[in-house]
């Protein structure tokens, strides 16, 4: 697998799966561009990334900010002249409480990034892609999109929203070369599992770390979902718990 001469921006890259995809997409041949709000991490992940070889470049920017992911994207184009996959993997599930402990202004928070941040990264990057002939987004989902999980409202209904609108956007440009994909990774070993067992809400926060996946098996899926291998499933939620997805992939089942 090549992703040479291909501009990939991945959200969310500081930490956790999206560190490890701007690394693997890097490897690849991709030049990546690593958005996130944390400028020190992406920075040093960059410098890493260039240390080994690869083309990489820091990219401070809130997804939830429409404003920084339009500049965001243009400065793809303008460092690399064209733009042909996008990540869209920042998201955050703190604070988790049942509905009537919430709080209505962080609720709102999770929805600007998990939801909105979502919309921001497809609706700036499809007319880039489009003008270069086309490209793929892949956005990262879970199982919390199609399920009810006790004290995670505000997850399971931004992760629906953003199925819907892998959905949508698939309906709307997949006729004119943009593949849209999600990936629902299942439990992966992030700083986010840590937040989930500290809340002791539903049976999510009572697994065995052992159970979680590591971030390089997600990275290896989101390069494979770049290739032609993503074409069958487009405008749908890949799951890597499915053994045959692992199996394509070379994972343990």
């Amino acid at each position: 697998m090549t992703l040479t001469g291909k501009t990939a921006i991945v959200t969310g890259a500081s930490r956790g799966i999206g560190a490890a995809a701007a690394r693997h997409l890097a490897e690849l041949g991709a030049h990546v561009l690593l958005c996130a709000r944390s400028t020190a991490q992406v920075e040093a992940i960059a410098e890493e990334i260039a240390a080994a070889g690869g083309k990489a470049i820091p990219l401070p920017a809130d997804v939830a900010d429409a404003a920084a992911m339009q500049t965001a994207i243009d400065r793809a184009i303008d460092e690399t002249g064209r733009l042909d996959i996008l990540v869209n993997n920042a998201g955050v599930i703190e604070p988790i409480a049942r509905l009537a402990d919430s709080d209505p202004a962080e609720w709102d928070r999770v929805v600007d990034i998990n939801l909105k941040g979502v919309y921001h990264g497809l609706r700036f990057a499809i007319p880039a892609m489009l003008a270069t002939g086309g490209g793929t987004i892949i956005n990262i989902s879970s199982g919390a999109a199609t399920g009810a999980l006790e004290g995670w409202s505000h997850y399971c209904a931004t992760k629906a929203g953003v199925l819907s609108l892998t959905k949508v956007a698939d309906l709307e440009y997949r006729d004119r070369g943009i593949r849209v994909v999600g990936l629902s990774p299942g439990t992966v070993a992030t700083g986010m599992q840590v937040q989930i067992k500290a809340s002791g809400i539903n049976p999510v926060s009572q697994l065995d770390p052992s159970a979680h996946i590591p971030p390089d098996w997600v990275a290896r899926a989101i390069a494979w979902l770049c290739t032609e291998a993503g074409d069958a499933h487009r405008g749908t939620d890949v799951s890597l718990r499915a053994p045959e997805i692992r199996a394509a992939l070379g994972l343990p089942g």
